[in-house]
This record gives structure tokens, sequence and C-alpha cells, in this order.
């Protein structure tokens, strides 16, 4: 049994790659879902659809690379962290729809509780911030607001998981209800010092424990999935979050690699090795794996908008049908305008966290058109990079003095050579584009297949990592810094609106 099965599920897709021993795909299957929009800001998926688009995609996996169930040596999870699913743990059934990462309905209990002085401790304890992105104010928001459901799951009746976890519980058919973590450290509920749930933090935000999965290493032997399923029972010996899963998949094992991901968000994690690294920039600091019950921590910067910028351009002003057209189109833009687009549709991540900020374009001419509108949405995901990268490097010595420090990256948007060219000019610093592209999926397919014996350790599989094109910096200082010191006015007019000045 040479092979394993990715499972990639994603905000808008859930998709199935099958990784040779060698690392190369075999097959590969995509399928999306509805995205639920129930009020301003509020984001939601049925968690129904999430499962029956998994199992769809795994078995149109396997079946274009020809294999059974017997020949899979185990099976990976990678998924859409903090968006929270509870359910009944007798049928199954969803008591909610789920509440995804980018949903902002929060935003008052956030405030509520930084109003109380929690933030200090609950930053202390998770390296995380107060913030409507995380898992656990969205679970005590289920349980509150549909009637009953609070008394159900102080009576044990109720499970919570993230994607992961859930998708873990429907594949054992029951039988497991675990999560690694790295999807734990998403929570607001988990101590990342000690490894365990913390019972300090499960008062505050009223999260019964009784609700919340064990938590393993990121290569463990997790459960099977039931033998109806795919024909047979497979081994489930890797989780870990979508960015986590890109780290590994990056090889990004050594304290000072970064890697940035760009799909529906952006992304980017720097490996600061045992120690967790308090962020001074309102960066994060999570768990970047865990193996051999060993953590192992980054400092990580979100950005909540990045190919779903692009996905405006095409289905909110219709001036792109693809998402590929936007780097030819940018390319013809007027170089005498500075249109600047602060995408922040859905408020501000890393490393401002301004929930209630929204977006706004500046420079507009009469002359502005979508050439100038395509520019300015690629020129934005690189700006918001570049803030990421200053921070990490300020709250990181060691980063500031490694001049040779190389962004590897990865996601949809990094087929676009415009926007590679022009975030590797913003950072003036190499871009690197690996061989393969589905880094998050062979994040997964490595920690399973770690476990099941298919791969080797982490600096032996690290080899396996080739570079396809790396960009260099070709801009002039002058330019750079014209440009950057545009994007700080434009997002410091947003700030200034969202202050109600």
């Amino acid at each position: 049994m040479s092979f394993v099965l990715a499972i990639d599920q994603g905000t808008t897709s859930s998709r199935a790659i099958v990784f040779r021993s060698d690392i190369s795909i075999a097959a590969v299957a995509q399928q999306e879902f509805p995205q639920h929009f129930p009020a301003s800001g509020w984001v939601e998926h049925e968690p129904e659809d999430i499962w029956t688009s998994t199992v769809i995609t795994c078995r149109d996996a396997l079946e274009k690379a020809g294999l059974k169930a017997r020949d899979i040596a185990a099976i990976g999870i990678t998924n859409q962290r903090e968006t929270t699913v509870v359910w009944d743990r007798a049928t199954g059934q969803a008591v909610h729809r789920a509440i995804v990462w980018q949903d902002r309905r929060t935003a008052d209990i956030c405030a509520q509780l930084k109003a109380e002085g929690y933030e200090p401790l609950v930053s202390q304890k998770t390296g995380l911030i107060i913030d409507p992105y995380f898992s656990g104010t969205k679970v005590a928001w289920i349980l509150d607001q549909v009637p009953g459901l609070r008394q159900r799951a102080e009576r044990g009746e109720l499970l919570f998981g993230t994607v992961d976890c859930y998708l873990l519980w429907r594949l054992t058919g029951g039988k497991v209800h675990a999560t690694d973590a790295t999807n734990a450290s998403r929570s607001l509920l988990f101590n990342i010092h000690t490894g365990q749930w913390d019972d300090e933090l499960l008062k505050i935000l009223r999260v019964p424990r009784s609700m919340l999965p064990e938590v393993k290493d990121s290569s463990a032997r997790f459960g099977e999935s039931v033998p109806d399923l795919f024909g047979g029972a497979i081994p489930i010996s890797g989780i870990a979050g979508d960015q986590q899963a890109a780290t590994i998949g990056q090889a990004c094992f050594t304290p000072g690699m970064m890697k940035s991901t760009y799909g529906t968000g952006c992304f980017a994690l720097l490996n600061t090795g045992s120690t967790p690294v308090a962020s001074k920039n309102k960066l994060l600091t999570t768990i970047a794996y865990q193996l051999g019950g060993k953590r192992t921590y980054a400092l990580e910067g979100s950005i909540f908008v990045a190919g779903s910028a692009v996905q405006w351009l095409r289905d909110g002003l219709g001036i792109i049908k693809q998402a590929a057209e936007t780097g030819p189109l940018a390319d013809k833009s007027d170089s005498t305008q500075s249109v600047y687009l602060v995408p922040a549709f859905v408020g501000m991540g890393a490393p401002y966290w301004r929930p209630n900020a929204r977006g706004a374009l500046f420079g507009l001419t009469r002359n502005t058109g979508p050439a100038e509108l395509a520019h300015a949405t690629l020129e934005s995901v690189c700006y918001q990079t570049f803030d990421l990268w200053e921070a990490m490097r300020a709250d990181w010595p060691e980063a500031k003095a490694a001049a040779n420090i190389v962004l590897r990256v990865d996601g949809g948007m990094t087929a676009s050579d415009w926007t590679m060219q022009r975030l590797a000019d913003l950072l003036n610093a190499p871009v690197d584009r690996p061989m393969i592209q589905e880094t998050t999926a062979l994040g997964a397919a490595y920690l399973a297949g770690l476990c099941a014996g298919v791969y080797p350790e982490p600096a032996k599989f690290a080899d396996n990592w080739r570079l396809e094109h790396r960009f260099k910096p070709n801009m002039s200082a002058a330019t750079r810094e014209r440009k950057l010191k545009g994007w700080a006015k434009a997002v410091k007019g947003v700030l200034a609106s969202d202050a109600g000045e």
C-alpha cells in the first residue's frame, strides 16, 4: 500500500487527492458547495454539504486513480480552520449550520470579553486575541441562540468540533471524537503551553468540557473509516488545520522558514521552533504541528481577503469571467494612476484586527477602469502580505537578522506570475513557488503517511521539496517606498472611517 488519500476540506469546496509514495499526485477530485449569508457579516455552511461533498470527492478520486480501499495506506485530513460545528452526540445531526471562520456575528461578545479585561489572560494562554474569527465565541453563540441547547450541552448531549473533528466523527461512524493540536489551538479554549483544554478559558467562554474532543498529535492513529464508505476500512492517521498542513507540505520544518498560502484569505506562518513567541505586533502565536508529543510553534498572520477579492471582481463587479484574466488585465493598467483597494470586506485581520472595518477604494479618477481595479486588487494581497512580513520581522529578531529569508508560497493565487512578481518586489525578497502547488493536501497526506510508514521523517521529507520558479525583486527602492507609503495612507483612511472619524 503505497498510496495516501488526502481530504482537503476548504471554505468553498471539498477536494480529495491521492498521493503516491513519491508524493506525486495520482488523482484529484473537487466539488464546490453552497455558501450561506443570512445577515451582513454572517457566513454559514450546511454541515451535511461538507460531509456529502467530502465523501463524493473521496470516491471520485479513488475511482480516477483506479484504486480500492485496500490500496490506501492511510487518510489524512486538512480543513478550513475555526469553522464551528455543534451536533447531537446520539444522532450525529448538526443542531445549527456551521459558523464559518469568516463570520463576524460574535463581535459584540468579543467586545464584552475585552471590556471585562480578559484579553491579556486569553492571549497568554492561547497565543490568540479575542476575535470573532476563532471558534470559542461561535460555540457560545450557538448554545445561547438556539432554545434549549445550553441545557442539552450541560447534560452532555452535544459535541463541538472544527470541520476535521466533524469529518473524523462521521468517517468513523461516530466512534471517534478527536482533533489535533493545530486545530485545537485555534479555539480560544486550548492552552498552547500545556497542550490541554483550559478550565479557566472554558468558564470564561461558557463552553461545557463534555462537548470537547480529545486532542492528539497531528500524525497519530485517529481511527478507521467505516467499511461501507469506500469499500473497506482505511486508517485515518493525519490531521492538521489547512495553514499548518501547508506549512508541513512546504517542508518548513526549520525555525526561520516561512510560507504564505493564498486561497480565499491569505495566511503566513513563520516557524519559531520549540519556543512560542509572544507577538508585540498583533500576530498570533500558534502550534505549527505536534509530532511525538512535541509541539513546534509559529507566528501567524491572517489576512481575511485574498482570492475572495478576485472573486469579487468576477461575481460582484463582473469585470472578469475567470481569475486567470486578472494578471494580464492588471498589466494593461495606466501606470500614472495610483489606485489602492483596502479589501476589508469582512473586517481587517492581522496586524490590525478591526472586525468592523469595511473595504474602500482610494485614488479613483475618471479614467479608472477594469484594468486599474484588477491591478489594485492583486496589489492589495501583496501589500497585506508586506504588513505581515514586517510584523514578523519585528516580533522575531532572528528573522530580521536573516538577510536571506525566502517566502515559500502556495494556493490558487500563486498561479498568477504578475502577483508573485509584485509580491517579491514589495517584500524586496525572493518568493519561491514549488513544483507541487497542492501543499495543503500534501501536508495532510504527509502526516498520515508518516504514521503509516509511507513517508520518511521530516528532514528526509524536506529533501523532496522542489522549486518550480523563484521570483526575484526588481523594483527600484524609490518606487517601492512610494507604493508602500500610499498603501499605509489608504489603510489609515479605512481605520479612521471605522473609528467614526
